[in-house]
């Protein structure tokens, strides 16, 4: 070998290039991540999860109604709505959640929630409380402005966080919500 070109394997396989040609391999191209690593997640960001938020609270809160006025008689409608959709609007995310790792809404938007470890889709007790501020709503006379607060603190937390997590993310063990 006078060149100093040629490796054990033949030319293009020089000192310290993996792949033939000679050259480097690319940046990322091939790579997997180390052992137990899991690939780079982007977190979902604070306007989209809003977007699904509020569409699932749309859909939830057709289907409380509806079924509120097939299953309850007329005395205060307006108090069982809210005490239906609450505890529905709860059931429905910790659900869909356990279930299937995302709302309809967070589907739609290409969303996902993950357990702490970043792969696996939350436990039953995670997703029960990091849902559990959505139950404020129907506590009597102040129910709505305790959870206009959990939403504004929610909404602080995530803008604030790098990892996008929010309060109720942490609370529950550090779930979060990725881009899917």
């Amino acid at each position: 070998m006078t060149t100093g070109d040629f490796g054990p394997n033949g030319p293009g396989y020089g000192p310290g290039y993996g792949q033939p040609g000679g050259y480097p391999p690319a940046p990322g191209w091939g790579q997997q991540p180390p052992w137990g690593q899991q690939p780079a997640q982007h977190p979902g960001g604070l306007g989209r999860r809003f977007w699904a938020r509020l569409l699932d609270g749309v859909l939830v809160s057709i289907v409380a109604f509806f079924l509120s006025v097939f299953l309850f008689s007329d005395d205060y409608p307006f108090l069982v709505t809210g005490l239906f959709s609450g505890v529905l609007t709860y059931g429905y995310f910790v659900l869909f959640e356990v279930t299937q790792g995302a709302t309809p809404a967070k589907r739609l938007l290409g969303l996902a929630v993950r357990g702490p470890d970043g792969v696996s889709k939350p436990a039953p007790a995670q997703s029960a409380i990091r849902n559990a501020f959505t139950v404020l709503a129907v506590v009597p006379y102040i129910g709505p402005l305790l959870a206009f607060v959990a939403y504004v603190v929610i909404a602080v937390t995530i803008s604030g966080s790098p990892t996008k997590q929010g309060k109720h993310d942490e609370l529950a063990g550090g779930t979060r919500v990725i881009r899917a």
